[in-house]
């Protein structure tokens, strides 16, 4: 939703990271640890069980709280959406003229 950080970037240059771009990131974490998981399916041994029942569970509480987290971002931009609908038909005039004044 606009929420960004300066991250410190090679060379001195300020990057910025979105919330939305951290999402995707996770998102494509999330992929190929499913796919990690998926690839090492046959293999046996109580090491690799352990190490995918914990991938398996991280994963699913990963994907719920990503699902958490879009629907609290959805719901957001709606309310702040219907405030500025709410906000420009109770006051049309003042509306009309911020856009008069500010065209060039």
């Amino acid at each position: 939703m606009g929420m960004t950080e300066p991250v410190t970037a090679t060379g001195g240059e300020v990057e910025q990271v979105t919330t939305g771009k951290l999402m995707e990131d996770l998102r494509a974490v999330v992929a190929d640890a499913e796919e990690l998981l998926k690839a090492t399916a046959s293999q046996t041994g109580e090491r690799i069980a352990a190490a995918r029942a914990k991938a398996e569970e991280s994963l699913k509480a990963v994907k719920a709280r990503l699902a958490e987290e879009r629907a609290t971002v959805m719901a957001r931009t709606k309310a702040a959406a219907k405030a500025d609908d709410d906000h420009v038909r109770g006051n049309p005039w003042i509306s009309q003229s911020a856009c008069i004044t500010r065209t060039p």
